[in-house]
Formats: structure tokens, C-alpha cells, sequence
């Protein structure tokens, strides 16, 4: 980068190599100044695109251009920039340099180089979150921007028992990701074991946390997520508390949560912020309601293809009158309406949000009246279809709503296959993934499998806050106990 740098130096190689790139791009600069009172001439080499010049101009340059030094090591005390390192190793040039630091260099002194901080951040301002949206609540959702995200962490868990811990990963991106958990409350087992994985990876891109998720799970051949994401700080502070631990990537919006469970994937951190006996109530509607869309359209194509006998007489002249001029059979005319929702619904997603939201209304009305009209699929089932595609998006958080899109097919397959008996055994097949699978070695399935009575009291529905002064038996936490339960007051009489 630098003639003085690189004559006379064991290291000129590497650095010659490094010049020669970065020369060919625009956004490289070297500007070379000369101090007033003792005639020292130095460089600054940086990116333009990563610094913020007004920080040079500022904090750095005014000082080193009236100010006397004579070596590297003085500048430490003369410019007004926290972050100045003093180095002679050449392999931090390029590290450096793409983290947005000013490489100074001195004509006096060919053997060391010094580092200024002087990072350019462009990020978006703290906006609601737009997934996990809540009525009642804070309404801060994290950005792109990795510290950021961590000071949306830190200012409400103002303690020195919250440990954040770096790494960098991609062999391209050099992407920043830390973990956050808190030493005394986090399983240390778990805490080695997702820091292990992250170190593990091996990727030349890391743009998002979607790619560490599927770099880190337990299984990875299953459409089931096994770490749960948020864009909300107030959970990713609860689940802290709770012994949980957080990743957050450089880049992404949104935090991981390691390890979970199943019914994690269906409670609503809105839950927290409503009394118990309605969180409760709207918990046990969304799990009515996933199952609700898995099983409805299978059920439907079973009846009419093997069971007749079930089917009460007064539905049975309803339903032979919407099929009588209907040429398909049930598993076809479940496929068709299946498949034209997923293609209206992916079409929504993929569109600009105002076209996609006409798409999506418009485009369910005409083409179901007009597959109703033109004798493809019957009415009953066009109304089926509609209530289990809107049962599914009760699901709160979006990958687990696409993994129980999908469950609908193979379900289907099966009940056209051997009926009722192929349900209960696509569902036994099911259960038995559910059983076998782990979120950072620990059951998904719990409280259900294995059986822990005590963390149900968070699970299919929410006890008040009073009787949970336990921390999760799953989290295996040193400190178990979050609160001591005060003690029961004595009821007094009506009279007394």
C-alpha cells in the first residue's frame, strides 16, 4: 500500500499483494500529509466506502498536522479517537482495513503502522416489529446493525452477568455473530455447545442468521426449525432470564434462541402481556387451529373415499349434492384447491406488498367461484380448504407456519391411500420425528416427551406469573429458582 512500508520489510509480499488489489477498486484512498512542527511525513490509506471522513477530519488530522510526535506510539496521546492501535504485524492490514479502520504510516518508522477507528455505520432507526407485532408491548424490533441489536439487549439487562462473545465466520463474508446468555443462570453445557458449532462452520457467505440456523441444528434434514427466531429484544431479554442463550448475526434482524421446544413455536410473546386466563385461552386456539389445518382436508378426502358410514344423513345430501357433477376425485379436487392457495399465497408473498394484498383477495375469490361454477371442486370442500389456510396462519412464528403447510400433503397422500388408518399412521410417523428430534441435544418434545408436569406450566397454557418460580427443568439452569413465591396469606372471612 505504502512505498515506506514496503521497502526494507520481511513482509512486503503479503502487503504488495494486498496493494495491488486494492488499487483496482474506486473506493480505496491514499493521502499523504507532512506535520508543521517537526516535518514528519505520514500516510493515511482507508476505504472510503467503510470510514466516516468527518471523524479524520475532526478527531484525527487537525491534531497531527499542529501537534509535534516523533513516533507511532505518540499519536495515542494527541488525537482526540479512543480506539487507536499500534501495531508491526502486517497480517492485521487487511483485517483492519475491512473493518473500517484508517491504516497510518510514518516515513520515519518502516517497521510499525497504526490503526484508527473511524467506522462508518448506515443503519435503518429502530422500527415496530413487523412479524411478531403485538397490540400491547414495546414496540422495538431489531435492525441490521449487530451492536445495535446488542444495545437493544443491554439496556434492559443492565448486568455484569450478561456475557457476549464474538466470532467470525465466512470464509468471504467475515461475518461478525455473538452469543449472549447469562453466567450463572445459562447451562454452561449449552452455552460450549452452540460455541463449538458456530466454530465450527464452515461457509464462504454468512448473509443471515437462516444460514447459521441450518449450519447448527441438531438435524438438518427435517422441515421442522429447531432454534427459534424473533425480531423482538423484550424476548430475547425474557429468555435470558429464563437460561436460555441468544445469537445474534451481523446483518440480520433477527435473534436465534437455542435451545427450544415445540410449544415454544406456537405461544405468542403477546401472551406475557395478557392476563393468564385469556393467553391461555388464545394458546389453546392456535394449537386447535394448527391441527385444525393438517387435519381437516385429509379427513374430508378419507370419508368420502372409504367411509361413508360416518358421514351423518343430513351432511350426506349436502355433500352428494355439491359432488354430483363434480368429474374429480376427492384427493384431486383436494390437490387442486391445496396447490391454488399455496401458488396465491407464495404469489402474495413474492409481490409488491399492495399487489400481492390484491392478488391474494382478488385472486381467492375469482378463481374459487370460478372452479365452483365450472364443476372442478365442490363448494363443501372450497370452504374446507379456506378455513385450514386460515387456520394456518395463526401460527405465530413464520417457519413453523411453513413447515405445517406442508404436513397437509403427506397427510393427504395417506388418506387417500388407506383412509382413517393412514392418518394415524402419517401421524404416528409424525410423533415419532417429533420424539427423535433435539434442539441443542435437549427434547423438542418436552413437556410432552419426557413428561415434566412442572414446565407445563408454561407449555399449552400459561399459569400466573405467581406460580412460576421456577426456571424450565429443559434449561437444566445452576439457578433453578427465578423468585421466592411469597407465602400464603391466611383468608379472612367475609364478616371479619
Amino acid at each position: 500500500m505504502l512505498n515506506w512500508f514496503t521497502k526494507k520489510n520481511t513482509h512486503s509480499d503479503v502487503k504488495g499483494n494486498l496493494d495491488s488489489y486494492l488499487k483496482r477498486s474506486k473506493d480505496y484512498k491514499q493521502v499523504y500529509y507532512e506535520n508543521q512542527k517537526t516535518n514528519q511525513r505520514f500516510c493515511f490509506s482507508f476505504l472510503s466506502s467503510l470510514i466516516d471522513e468527518s471523524i479524520l477530519e475532526d478527531h484525527a488530522l487537525p491534531f497531527l498536522l499542529d501537534k509535534p510526535f516523533e513516533k507511532l506510539e505518540d499519536i495515542k496521546k494527541i488525537v482526540s479517537v479512543a480506539d487507536v492501535q499500534i501495531s508491526n504485524d502486517p497480517s492485521l492490514i487487511e483485517q483492519k482495513l475491512f473493518n473500517g479502520y484508517v491504516l497510518m504510516t510514518m516515513e520515519s518508522d518502516k517497521k510499525n503502522f497504526a490503526f484508527i477507528a473511524a467506522q462508518k455505520e448506515i443503519v435503518r432507526s429502530v422500527t415496530q416489529p413487523e412479524v411478531e407485532f403485538s397490540v400491547i408491548g414495546p414496540k422495538e424490533a431489531f435492525v441490521e446493525s449487530l451492536m445495535q441489536n446488542v444495545n437493544l439487549i443491554r439496556k434492559r439487562l443492565p448486568i455484569k452477568e450478561l456475557i457476549i462473545e464474538e466470532f467470525t465466520v465466512g470464509s468471504l463474508s467475515k461475518t461478525k455473530v455473538v452469543t449472549l446468555h447469562i453466567d450463572g443462570i445459562a447451562d454452561p453445557v449449552n452455552v460450549e455447545t452452540i460455541k463449538e458449532r458456530i466454530k465450527g462452520v464452515q461457509f464462504d457467505a454468512i448473509t443471515d442468521s437462516s444460514y447459521i440456523v441450518q449450519m447448527i441444528s441438531d438435524n438438518k434434514n427435517t422441515p421442522f426449525p429447531q432454534l427459534l427466531d424473533t425480531e423482538r429484544p423484550d424476548r430475547v431479554t425474557a429468555i435470558l432470564a429464563e437460561g436460555k442463550i441468544a445469537v445474534l448475526v451481523d446483518g440480520s434482524p433477527h435473534a436465534l434462541i437455542a435451545p427450544t421446544t415445540l410449544v415454544e413455536f406456537f405461544s405468542s410473546f403477546e401472551d406475557y402481556f395478557l392476563n393468564w386466563i385469556l393467553s391461555s385461552f388464545f394458546r389453546l386456539i392456535r394449537l386447535f387451529a394448527v391441527a385444525f389445518s393438517i387435519l381437516i382436508t385429509p379427513v374430508y378426502v378419507a370419508t368420502l373415499s372409504y367411509h361413508y358410514e360416518l358421514i351423518p344423513k343430513d351432511l350426506m345430501s349436502t355433500l352428494i349434492t355439491s359432488r354430483r357433477e363434480i368429474p374429480l376425485p376427492p384427493i384431486l379436487e383436494a390437490l387442486f384447491l391445496e396447490l391454488t392457495i399455496e401458488l396465491l399465497r407464495e404469489a402474495g408473498a413474492r409481490l409488491p406488498t399492495k399487489v400481492g394484498q390484491t392478488i391474494g383477495i382478488v385472486g381467492g375469490i375469482v378463481i374459487g367461484t370460478a372452479s365452483v361454477e365450472a364443476g372442478l371442486t365442490s363448494n363443501v370442500l372450497l370452504i374446507i380448504v379456506a378455513l385450514a389456510a386460515l387456520a394456518s396462519f395463526t401460527t405465530p412464528v413464520y417457519k413453523m407456519g411453513n413447515a405445517i403447510r406442508l404436513l397437509r400433503f403427506p397427510f393427504l397422500l395417506f388418506a387417500e391411500l388407506w383412509g382413517l388408518i393412514g392418518i394415524v399412521f402419517c401421524f404416528c410417523i409424525l410423533m415419532t420425528h417429533l420424539i427423535r428430534l433435539t434442539s441443542l441435544n435437549r427434547p423438542f418434545l418436552e413437556p410432552l416427551y419426557p413428561p415434566r408436569l412442572a414446565d407445563f406450566k408454561d407449555a399449552l397454557v400459561r399459569f400466573p406469573f405467581s406460580q412460576q418460580s421456577q426456571r424450565p427443568q429443559i434449561l437444566r439452569s445452576p439457578n433453578p429458582v427465578r423468585f421466592t413465591p411469597p407465602e400464603k396469606k391466611k383468608k379472612t372471612d367475609i364478616d371479619e
